[in-house]
């Protein structure tokens, strides 16, 4: 497919998901608008949840290099029928005129600087905030991302209640109508779209977004607390706010149980049903098919969950008030997508698991696990090559000494260098046996090796008192590519990073194009 074509089925009526099938760290260096990460190195992990519908239209978007190719040939073997590859890969894109977009969730930020500009959201300074607190002054700092990123880094006296929680909790968790309530995040898009939230709810209290949140604390010169522990949330509040109320201030359709189930039977369009309540409720028990994705980051970061365009998604929440699938139906209305909030929950009967949807095959029964300790012996007599998956971030902190990195997409490189070196038994080395299974078919089709997998991975290896030693240098930064810095690292400490990471959240908008732009639907009518 010609990127002029792929432009216009972007844009066209019928379902389609674009696939970059590079790894991250190329992705966030620069892909389409709507193109979704699906890496070559976890194809078979995440194609089932991105594209339910083994029909739909997938096209494959690469570096010209080969990848899409063969990431096209494992999804028709998984039983994808309508897959296309874009000629050229990103650089034809570019050339063709189109923009290329770093980062990551794009669709999401832009939705953040879109409605601030048209909502203008209230906002607080990190010095008055922090002047505030010197003086004592009651307010409530609401951090609202997950867990794991407000224990790395946070504001003091913050609380992680996670977007779209405090909608749920509210009553507990705030108490009175006159408490000021700030938002915060890294930067800026769940700050804003926070305030917006509890704003259109009709809270009562004054309610900020932090300006630039975590980033914009550091670079006024305060400290962040590192490794904040998370209080427990209050149960939610059936009563906080009336039905009416959030039917008003999240304007969206609903859905019945009869028409999601007709709607997933339907050969023709794709249907995501999303359970937006925390993991816990989650796992205590949900609908039969459901995929977890907390409200908040359901909106925060779409792209990773929803990858075909113009497909019906429906948000459960089943609790009382249901503000959180309200929530997240609203906003991913106002990105474009088709949502539905699913009335009567409960109606059908919960399960606490379900299969999950991947498609890892069976490791070949030519492929070998070896017990650290035969691997070892191995490596010792001179013939086996060590290549290891994991991350490159973990290959750098501590690795089997003479190992080398590598990642699915370049193992066909690696290993025909080891042929052209009379190398050719492999022992790959990985803490996801799915990551090491796909990685072992594809270094079978090399003719003349012999893959083995480390039995228990990494983990194994130095649970088993076996030397290991750091890689700080390896592999450089340009081969890692599994690994965006662009956006990790300017939460270590790189005020520069912060600087040019915020500057590109401004100039999002400046960016898409008018077809981009009329996708997006701000439903910024006045609630009631």
């Amino acid at each position: 497919m010609t990127p002029e074509v792929l432009k216009e089925a972007l844009h066209g009526p019928e379902e389609i998901a674009l696939l970059d099938v590079r790894e991250h760290g190329q992705y966030g260096e620069g892909h389409p608008f709507y193109a979704v990460s699906c890496p070559y190195s976890r194809l078979e992990l995440r194609i089932g949840d991105l594209v339910p519908r083994r029909t739909a239209l997938c096209v494959l978007l690469d570096d010209g290099d080969g990848v899409a190719e063969r990431a096209a040939r494992r999804l028709g073997a998984l039983g994808y029928s309508n897959v296309a590859v874009l000629q050229g890969g990103a650089a034809a894109w570019a050339a063709t005129g189109f923009t290329l977009f770093k980062g990551v969730n794009v669709p999401s930020k832009t939705l953040g600087e879109l409605m601030e500009a048209a909502a203008h959201p209230p906002t607080l300074s990190a010095e008055a905030l922090h002047a505030w607190q010197r003086e004592g002054r009651p307010v409530h700092v609401f951090d609202g991302r997950p867990f794991s990123e407000f224990h790395k880094m946070s504001i003091p006296g913050a609380r992680c209640v996670p977007n779209g929680e405090a909608l749920h909790r509210w009553h507990d968790l705030v108490g009175d109508p006159e408490t000021p309530v700030v938002i915060n995040c890294a930067g800026r898009t769940r700050g804003l779209i926070g305030v917006e939230s509890l704003r259109r709810a009709g809270v009562p209290n004054p309610v900020y977004a932090l300006t630039n949140g975590t980033q914009g604390w550091a670079l006024a010169g305060l400290d962040l607390v590192r490794g904040s522990e998370s209080r427990a949330l209050p149960e939610g509040d059936s009563g906080t706010f009336d039905p009416q109320a959030v039917a008003d201030g999240f304007p969206c359709p609903t859905a019945t149980p009869e028409q999601l189930a007709a709607w997933q039977r339907d050969e023709k369009r794709n249907c995501y049903l999303f359970d937006v309540r925390s993991r816990s409720e989650y796992d205590a028990g949900h609908l039969a098919g459901a995929v977890h994705a907390p409200a908040g980051q359901l909106v925060q970061a779409t792209d990773q969950w929803i990858a075909v365009r113009r497909a019906r998604s429906v948000i459960t929440d089943t609790t009382e008030n249901g503000v959180r699938a309200r929530f997240a139906a609203f906003w991913l209305r106002c990105m474009g997508h088709e949502a539905y909030v699913l009335r009567n929950g409960t109606a059908e009967a919960l399960v606490s698991s379900d299969t999950e949807r991947t498609f890892v095959p069976s490791l070949p029964a030519e492929v070998v696990e070896v017990p650290p300790e035969t691997a070892q012996q191995h490596l010792s007599a001179g013939h086996t090559v060590a290549i290891d998956l994991r991350p490159s971030t973990a290959f750098r902190r501590e690795a089997i000494p003479e190992s080398c990195w590598s990642i699915r997409p370049e193992l066909p490189g690696l290993l025909r260098a080891m042929l052209s070196a009379g190398r050719r038994e492999v022992l790959l080395v990985a803490d996801d046996p799915a990551v090491a299974t796909l990685a072992a078919i594809d270094a079978l089709e090399m003719k003349g090796i012999t893959p083995l997998l480390l039995q228990g991975g990494f983990r194994a290896w130095r649970d088993a008192g076996l030397p290991v030693g750091a890689r700080p240098d390896e592999p450089r930064q340009e081969e890692a590519i599994d690994y965006l810095y662009f956006v990790h690292d300017r939460h270590d400490g790189n005020a520069e990073a912060s600087r040019r990471y915020l500057a590109w959240e401004l100039q999002l908008v400046d960016q898409i194009d008018d077809r981009e732009r009329a996708g997006f639907s701000l439903g910024q009518e006045e609630p009631g």
